[in-house]
């Protein structure tokens, strides 16, 4: 190649080896021999040095047919994803479904990724949360990611990140936390080890004293859990039960802590299927994490204000990829267990346990012990879960009540929430720990001999009750092999089923909250292959997908019927294909039964009036939670008064479901759901453009891809090398040996992101493409429209073709786009230089006309997107100057005034800025079509 050493005038087009670019020259200078240049370059809109061996000729270079398929690939992925193309479907295993994708589609289809998801129970949220998380990462947008969710939930996150993304999160334990300061300096952030962190709510949440503890511990708690955690740089946080951060206050530790990760990070996504609970403060409170500007007090929360940030679909509507409902009608019902006479030593424990429960409760309530009465609810529930699970706790409460450190304030301090929200061995766990009244020590050990005595007797009622039924069920389903998931409150229980059912022939495999991860993920494997009955407790159970499974029986039942439900729920979920039948041990002639057939009829009137989702909702709230314990514990006061209690209750939950009804509309978000979108999804091209576009990209870049059967051999542009590639999902499921390569990745980033640019004067490469008819002749090119301002830029592709006659043709263009995509490409000459010009002044003339209409809807958007942010400012603004008018001084009163005016004039100051635009138009790619023929005249 010749280099033009005479020099090249201001003004000039040139080529740019090193940057293999054209070039414009700015200024020229000759310094002691030497010829000094400034040139332009249009592709990265940099003024550069340039020596002139630099610098050749325009007409010395023109693209390879790889190059060519390059810019081709690149511009048509780059276009889609500013045309709002999801990644996240196509590069992932998991195919979502139409309300998924809806979630998706709604979440990216603003800048300010700010969202309550806030689907019905069971429609697969965290599904939901993982495809935005996969798509800000494959976009490049989110690297850094903080999950908080209630510690029971945690393991539920891992697993199905790990399972359904290939995401894995490090899930950061209290206790890790001070362990790394002894091995690590005091400045040092265990936060920031991880690039994706998972921790539960209430570890972290801040701390404002306790008892005992120096300032100087509180302050080291504080930072080590909670302003590290928030000073470590996310760029996305999820916060799943988000509902749990409203607060009665905004003073409460959750709310403080949901306050300062909402500051923490450019995206939020809150996951709350009950969102509201009918509490305006606790809702408005929750919608202020999104968005402080947009509600800067109670009355801004409106359907119209709330809309924008919620997504929600209910389960009514929600449809499968086929467009069927998405969930089965199922079959639940109470199944009695009668007492025989083999078993009178059981009925008289339960009888002797429940007149204890009474004495202790009373003694409670008398001397305002909210911690005995805690502990006679559990002692009463666990007596009616099996002999076993009494017997061991009669056996922990006796050898504690001979100890004198046991502690009367133990809930003194405890959240009633938090309370709520533990399963129940471990309320057990805690509460036998609590100090007892005068005479229990004597009642516990007269109770506990006729434990042991009634379990040396025979078996538990309801454990033959069991044997009985999956025998039964057996027969009705055809179906020898029948899968059978048991669920029990306690771990005793659970226990003495897996020695009896096993001892019977049975498989059997446990699930409780004591087990980690992998301990949890191989009894759930091994329940899918060949184990037929899994017995889990609501610990255990937290988190467990088992559509291989239809049939569920809850052993013991749960005081509030909402337990239940979420039990039941682990197997009638998306997926399931049978019925479900969930089967509901009680024994017959007790409290527990009575007040659970009469509370069973009157909620089933609710729910018909309601709706079975709406009803639920309320149930599900910890609120309703003392309702439940309230209404048993009368029953076994005054077991006459039954029915007149359950009355109280359900009249109660009557006013809060309509409350709740009418404040769900608040989040109502009326949308169609598209079956068909769903299918597409899975064979989407981008991941074949992407294929195409880094493939033939790296050659010229100084990196190689050679195809070696199914998958790629790839030396990359920054030297590192990958034996062997896939760029689509069906492949990389397919061949897990394989290293499957997504936009996520920065080295494949970095070859889409280098797109050339074509000057006037440049060659024209002649192209024969197999598929294009041979009477198409003339200039293929394609534009990059471009609209440039402040933190708002935005740009989209354009292909024109001219044929020889002069006419321009947009649906040939755009076929040409598609075939350059999928065809041959065969290079067949060059038009001349001295036609070339011509060429890209008609291509240019062309992409002017036909750019106009993308160009005015590049700005239309822009104009929105200014006039939303004036809007959310001049409506926040207003807000605060009428609270601050409230205020009682007047110097006061004009101090705040004054700030808030000089920040909302910077706020409007910088929108001003924005609302100015700079156009542009550039080629970058010109080719001739059919041969080298003639230029259009």
């Amino acid at each position: 190649m010749t280099h033009a050493d005479s020099g090249h005038g201001i003004g000039a087009w040139c080529w740019h080896e090193r940057h293999a670019a054209p070039c414009r020259v700015v200024d020229r200078e000759e310094i002691w021999g030497e010829t000094a240049y400034r040139v332009w370059l249009p592709g990265k809109d940099a003024v550069v040095r340039a020596r002139s061996r630099d610098l050749s000729p325009l007409d010395a270079v023109q693209p390879t047919v790889d190059q060519i398929l390059h810019t081709a690939a690149a511009a048509k992925l780059l276009d889609a994803l500013e045309d709002n193309l999801l990644l996240a479907p196509i590069q992932s295993s998991v195919v979502p479904l139409p309300h998924q994708l809806y979630a998706l589609n709604r979440a990216m289809s603003r800048d300010r990724i700010r969202y309550l998801l806030a689907d019905e129970v069971g429609l697969g949220k965290t599904i939901e949360a993982g495809l935005i998380l996969r798509e800000l990462k494959l976009r490049g947008m989110a690297k850094r990611i903080l999950v908080v969710a209630p510690k029971g939930l945690v393991r539920q996150w891992q697993a199905e990140m790990r399972l359904h993304f290939g995401e894995n999160f490090q899930f950061i334990e209290p206790a890790e936390l001070s362990a790394f300061r002894q091995w690590r300096s005091d400045e040092e952030n265990l936060w920031r080890l991880h690039d994706q962190v998972i921790c539960s709510l209430d570890s972290v949440k801040p701390l404002e004293g306790r008892r005992g503890w120096s300032l100087e511990q509180l302050s080291t708690y504080n930072r080590e859990r909670f302003e590290d955690l928030i000073s470590a740089s996310w760029d996305l946080v999820i916060i799943d039960e988000a509902h749990r951060m409203g607060g009665s206050t905004d003073q409460v530790a959750r709310y403080k802590l949901g306050a300062a990760l909402a500051e923490a990070a450019p995206y939020l996504l809150l996951l709350s299927a009950t969102p509201h609970q009918g509490k305006t403060d606790q809702f408005h409170r929750l919608m202020q994490l999104l968005d402080r500007d947009s509600f800067p007090d109670e009355s801004s929360v409106s359907s119209e204000r709330v809309g924008p940030f919620v997504v929600r679909t209910e389960k009514r509507v929600a449809i499968d990829a086929e467009g069927k409902p998405l969930f089965k009608p199922r079959m639940t019902r109470l199944h009695p267990v009668a007492w025989q006479d083999r078993h009178a030593s059981q009925q008289k424990l339960y009888e002797a346990v429940t007149e204890y429960v009474r004495h202790g409760y009373n003694q409670a309530m008398a001397a305002k012990q909210r911690h005995i009465g805690f502990l006679m609810i559990l002692m009463q529930r666990l007596v009616t879960s099996s002999t076993a699970a009494i017997r061991a706790t009669l056996e922990k409460r006796q050898a504690l009540l001979d100890q004198p450190q046991l502690q009367s304030s133990l809930f003194e301090t405890a959240d009633v929430d938090e309370w709520a929200e533990l399963d129940g061995q471990t309320q057990v766990d805690f509460a036998i720990q609590a100090k007892g009244w005068e005479m229990e020590k004597a009642e516990v050990d007269t109770l506990l001999d006729l434990a042991r005595a009634t379990e040396a007797q025979g078996t538990d009622a309801k454990a033959e009750a069991l044997l009985e039924l999956i025998y039964k069920l057996q027969q009705e389903e055809n179906d020898p092999e029948l899968k059978v998931l048991v669920f029990t409150e306690f771990v005793p229980t659970q226990a003495m089923l897996a020695d009896f059912l096993e001892s019977r022939g049975f498989s059997v495999a446990t699930l409780n909250g004591s087990m980690d991860l992998e301990a949890r993920t191989r009894a759930q494997q091994s329940f899918a292959r060949d184990i037929r009955i899994l017995i889990s407790t609501d610990a255990g159970g937290e988190g467990l997908n088992l559509q291989f499974c239809h049939v569920i029986v809850n052993f013991d039942m749960p005081w509030n019927p909402m337990r239940v439900e979420q039990r039941i729920g682990r197997v009638d979920r998306i997926g399931q294909p049978h019925v479900v039948r969930a089967i509901n041990f009680v024994l017959e002639d007790t409290v527990e039964h009575r007040v659970r057939e009469v509370l069973e009829t009157k909620l089933a009137i609710i729910a018909e009036e309601f709706g079975v989702d709406k009803a639920a909702d309320v149930m599900d709230s910890v609120e309703a939670e003392p309702l439940f314990d309230e209404l048993f514990v009368q029953g076994l006061q005054n077991p006459d008064a039954i029915e007149s209690e359950c009355d109280a209750v359900v009249s109660q939950l009557r006013s809060t479901i309509a409350e709740s009804k009418k404040s769900s509309e608040l989040l109502s978000d009326e949308h169609q759901l598209d079956a068909d979108d769903a299918r597409k999804w899975r064979d989407h091209p981008a991941q074949f453009w992407l294929e195409r576009a880094i493939t033939t990209g790296l050659p010229a870049r100084g990196g190689d891809a050679v195809k070696e059967a199914d998958v790629w051999r790839v030396r990359w542009v920054d030297g590192s090398e990958s034996a062997k590639v896939c760029f689509d999902a069906r492949t990389a499921e397919e061949r897990p040996d394989v290293e499957w390569v997504t936009l996520e990745d920065p080295r494949a980033r970095a070859v889409i992101s280098d797109l050339p640019r074509c000057v006037s004067g440049q060659p024209l490469p002649a192209v024969r493409i197999a598929g294009l008819p041979e009477g198409v002749r003339g200039v293929w090119s394609l534009w990059e429209i471009s609209l440039s301002a402040d933190d708002f830029s935005r740009r989209r592709f354009l292909s024109v073709f001219v044929s020889d006659e002069g006419r321009t043709f947009l649906p040939t263009a755009k076929r040409i786009w598609d075939l350059l995509l999928t065809e041959r490409v065969e290079s067949v000459g060059a038009v001349t230089a001295a036609d070339a010009n011509g060429c890209f002044d008609r291509s240019k003339n062309a992409a002017l006309a036909q750019g106009e209409r993308i160009f005015a809807d590049l700005v239309a958007e822009h104009g929105a997107r200014i006039q939303e942010e004036r809007e959310r400012a001049k409506y926040a603004y207003d807000v605060r100057h009428q609270a601050i008018g409230r205020v009682g001084l007047q110097t006061v009163r004009d101090y705040r005034r004054k700030r808030l005016r000089a920040d909302h004039d910077t706020r409007m100051a910088q929108l001003d800025a924005a609302e100015a635009y700079t156009p542009d138009l550039n080629a970058v790619l010109l080719l001739r079509v059919g041969g080298p023929g003639p230029a259009a005249s």
